[in-house]
């Protein structure tokens, strides 16, 4: 094995290992009753600030659309969203964050905020800075693969 293949695997484990740790010190955080996925698609509407398909949700999510209806359907249960037929196409919905969702997303960026921001602390914000970049262009390659 090749010096950029060996980086790769290091670069790529060390990705894994920090999302899976990340996502369960988070999911034990967030309010009872929500799960990672939930607060996703509240967090992702309230930045929109707009209403969107199941199917742009799905797009942007990178998952089937079929377990982005089963989101949709449990946080439609729990009161954090609306979701409203399209009136000119019956066979489309659109979903927006109600003001109960909102706020059960705000209860979860107030508890996740303290864990995350222990992390930048620790870390430096300049460090933090720097790897921003990095980051976000190994997304954008990833997205482009799809």
């Amino acid at each position: 094995m090749n010096a950029q293949n060996e980086m790769a695997i290091a670069l790529f484990g060390e990705l894994f290992m920090a999302d899976q740790l990340a996502r369960g010190r988070i999911s034990r955080v967030l309010p009872k009753g929500m799960e990672l996925s939930h607060f996703s698609v509240l967090n992702h509407l309230a930045g929109l600030n707009e209403e969107r398909t199941p199917a742009q949700l799905a797009r942007a999510f990178h998952i089937t659309r079929g377990a982005m209806t089963n989101t949709l359907a449990r946080l439609d249960t729990a009161g954090h969203i609306h979701i409203r037929p399209d009136w000119d196409d019956a066979r489309q919905k659109f979903v927006a964050i109600s003001p109960a969702g909102r706020a059960a997303r705000d209860a979860a960026v107030a508890a996740v905020t303290p864990l995350i921001g222990d992390v930048v602390a620790a870390l430096g914000i300049e460090k933090v800075r720097a790897a921003l970049p990095v980051l976000r262009e190994i997304r954008l390659r990833m997205e482009d693969g799809e």
